[in-house]
C-alpha cells in the first residue's frame, strides 16, 4: 500500500524525496539504518488491527440510525455503537465508527492515510483505532474505520458551550498537557517525524475522566498560511491558537462578537500577558478560579507559540516542560484575582 501525505523524518539532510506533496516520509541519510516509512511501519502492527465486514458495522449502528450519529463533517458520519471485538468477549465494547463519504480516491487516500498512521503510532495522548472496513462493490464504495469512544466530545464542545459547566482551571492545564504531549510524541517519538497538521481544539477529544487525545490524525488539511513551509513548527503556532482558546473561552473566529473582538488572535494583542489589563482575556465562565500567574504564563507559551518566524518558536518537547512548570504553580493554590470594574459582556 501506498502512504499518502502527512510524514517527515526528523533528518535535516534528506536523500530521497519520493513526493512533491506538502507532507511525506523522507528516510535519512549519515545514519546506518533509515528510518522506516509509515507503510514498512504498519506492515509490523497490522494484525493488531480487527477488520470487520460492513454487515458487522451496518449492524451495530442499527443501519446508521441517524439517532447513534454523534458527530458529522466534512470526512463523514460518526456513529456510538456497541461491537465485539472478538468472539470471546462477552460484552460488547462502547466505540465510535466514522463512515466516510463517498469521495473517490481522494476519501480512500485519507481512509488509508489514517489507517496507516494510526495503526503505528501508540500514546495515550492519541485516539486508538481498533480496527476497519473496506468494500469496493460496482457501484458504491464503503471505507470506515472504528475507535475507542470517547464520552466527553472534544474540548471545542465544552469551552464553547453554553450550556454545559465550564471545564476548571486546574482541569483545562492538564487537557493542554496532554494534548502537547501528543503532538511532542508525533514530532519526537517515532522513527519519523509526523506532522499533524489539523491541530485545533474540536480534534482533542476527552475520555471519561477528561483526559486528551487526539483524533483525525490521518485526515491531512492545509497548514495556517501564517506557518509559512509546512513543518512540525506549524503544529506549534496551531497549538499557540489553542492556549488562547483555553484562556479566554473563545473561539478562533466569533461573528457574533463585535467587529474588533472577532478575530482571537488579534483581539488577545490588545492585553500583553505582563500587562494590568490581561485578566480581561480570561474567560469569564471561570469566576476568576484560576490561577493569575500561571496564566499569565500560558499567555507567554501562546505568544512565544505565534512568533512569525517559525524557527523562533519552541518545540513540542519545550512545550511540554513550560506546561509541567505552569501546573506546579497553579498546585501551589489557586490565586483569585484582584475586584475588577465592571465590563461589557463583549469585553471579558
Amino acid at each position: 500500500m501506498k502512504c499518502f501525505s502527512i510524514f517527515h523524518s526528523k533528518s535535516t539532510h534528506p536523500r530521497d524525496q519520493k513526493s512533491k506533496s506538502a507532507a511525506k516520509a523522507v528516510k535519512s541519510t549519515g545514519s546506518i539504518s533509515s528510518p522506516r516509512s509509515i507503510p514498512e511501519l504498519y506492515k509490523e502492527k497490522e494484525h493488531n488491527l480487527k477488520k470487520f465486514s460492513f454487515s458487522e458495522l451496518r449492524n451495530a449502528t442499527t443501519n446508521f440510525n441517524k439517532l447513534l450519529k454523534i458527530g458529522e463533517g466534512g470526512f463523514g458520519s460518526v456513529y456510538k455503537a456497541r461491537i465485539r471485538l472478538s468472539e470471546s468477549q462477552n460484552d460488547p465494547l462502547v466505540v465510535a465508527i466514522k463512515r466516510l463519504n463517498k469521495q473517490g480516491m481522494q476519501g480512500h487516500k485519507e481512509w488509508l492515510t489514517e489507517i496507516q498512521f494510526l495503526g503505528v503510532v501508540d500514546h495515550p495522548n492519541l485516539v486508538k483505532l481498533l480496527g476497519y472496513c473496506s468494500v469496493d462493490g460496482e457501484r458504491v464504495m464503503q471505507r470506515l474505520l472504528v475507535y475507542e469512544y470517547m464520552p466527553n466530545k472534544s474540548l471545542a464542545v465544552h469551552l464553547f458551550s453554553t450550556t454545559l459547566p465550564p471545564i476548571p482551571w486546574k482541569t483545562r492545564l492538564r487537557i493542554l498537557l496532554g494534548a502537547a504531549e501528543g503532538l511532542a510524541y508525533l514530532h519526537e517519538g517515532l522513527e519519523i517525524q509526523v506532522i499533524y497538521r489539523d491541530f485545533k481544539s474540536s480534534n482533542v477529544l476527552l475520555d471519561e475522566k477528561f483526559n486528551a487525545k487526539l483524533s483525525d490524525l490521518g485526515l491531512a488539511r492545509e497548514e495556517y498560511i501564517e506557518t509559512g513551509h509546512l513543518k512540525s513548527k506549524s503544529d506549534v503556532w496551531s497549538f499557540g491558537v489553542v492556549l488562547f482558546e483555553v484562556l479566554t473561552g473563545r473561539p478562533t473566529v466569533d461573528r457574533k462578537l463585535p467587529k474588533a473582538e472577532q478575530k482571537l488572535i488579534e483581539w488577545v494583542k490588545q492585553f500583553p500577558p505582563n500587562s494590568r489589563k490581561f485578566w480581561m482575556v480570561m474567560d469569564r465562565r471561570l469566576n476568576n478560579q484560576y490561577s493569575l500567574d500561571a496564566a499569565r504564563s500560558i499567555a507567554k507559551l501562546a505568544v512565544s507559540c505565534l512568533y512569525k518566524n517559525p524557527n523562533d518558536r519552541p518545540t513540542m518537547s519545550q512545550i511540554v516542560k513550560g506546561l509541567k512548570n505552569t501546573i506546579k504553580e497553579s498546585e501551589s493554590g489557586l490565586i483569585v484575582p484582584e475586584k475588577r470594574s465592571p465590563v461589557s459582556k463583549s469585553s471579558t
